[in-house]
């Protein structure tokens, strides 16, 4: 009888230190999955943060969050082709912003620069490095103390002015863009005065009368000028000039 009952502690003992066992391995199961949970959360948080990150950098326009973002190859190459976008296309609108400003600017400096008046400017002449001379070139220098435009072309009276035959202008010389100088600047105007050589026609000039172009006419008032010493021989007949121009061109004042 003693010995039934020490079987059955021992039986008994065996069974509990069993089911302690079986507890434990099952703690130690749960404790990894636990664990495996745990630890595979951070990373699902990093994913979603990076996500988060990427989208946000791409709502955000600025180079710097497109450069700092742009660790993934996707995320890095869609952020920086869109900042680049950006950058290109603003620095593209700039320019046509500066260059419709400049424009715009330019026109209306042009616009507000009044005509000359023939109290503005003083001219000068020069024959031209030829001989014999057919040409002489007009020089228009503004001594007004602010800036004008000279119109046109001038007006030319070799002789009286009321008897002074007109002299026609050169149309392939006029000038594509306004002439505004300021002052202290010249502007010029090249002009023919015989076909050379020695003509009955030709009479020489020693002083000779130039006029400006207002915005509705002549303008009132004449600038006199002396001609170089010993005086121009001109040909009324044949005689022409230029428009007025920042510099004398290669065919345009040819003629």
């Amino acid at each position: 009888m003693r010995h039934h009952h020490k079987n059955t502690v021992l039986a008994a003992a065996a069974l509990a230190a069993l089911s302690l066992g079986l507890t434990a391995c099952g703690g130690s199961d749960t404790g990894a999955k636990d664990a495996g949970s745990a630890s595979s959360a951070p990373q699902a948080s990093a994913g979603t943060g990076d996500g988060a990150t990427s989208a946000g950098s791409g709502q955000d326009s600025t180079g710097g969050s497109a450069t700092t973002t742009g660790g993934s190859t996707t995320g890095g190459s869609t952020t920086g082709g869109a900042t680049a976008g950006g950058s290109t296309g603003g620095g593209q609108g700039t320019n046509a912003s500066t260059a419709s400003t400049g424009s715009a600017t330019g026109g209306k400096t042009a616009a507000k620069a009044p005509a000359c008046a023939y109290g503005d400017v003083k001219v000068t002449v020069e024959k031209a490095d030829e001989v014999p001379t057919e040409h002489v070139v007009l020089t228009a220098t503004n001594v007004s103390g602010r800036s004008c435009t000279l119109l046109k072309h001038p007006l030319l009276a070799f002789g009286p002015i009321q008897t002074a035959k007109d002299v026609p202008a050169v149309e392939k010389s006029r000038s594509t863009v306004p002439v505004v100088i300021g002052n202290g600047d010249s502007a010029y105007a090249n002009v023919r005065i015989s076909r050379g050589g020695v003509h009955e026609e030709n009479k020489v000039v020693k002083e000779f009368t130039v006029n400006l172009f207002a915005p509705d006419g002549p303008a009132e008032g004449s600038v006199a000028v002396k001609a170089p010493a010993g005086g121009l021989a001109v040909n009324e007949a044949v005689a022409k000039t230029g428009y007025w121009t920042y510099e004398l061109r290669n065919g345009a004042d040819e003629f």
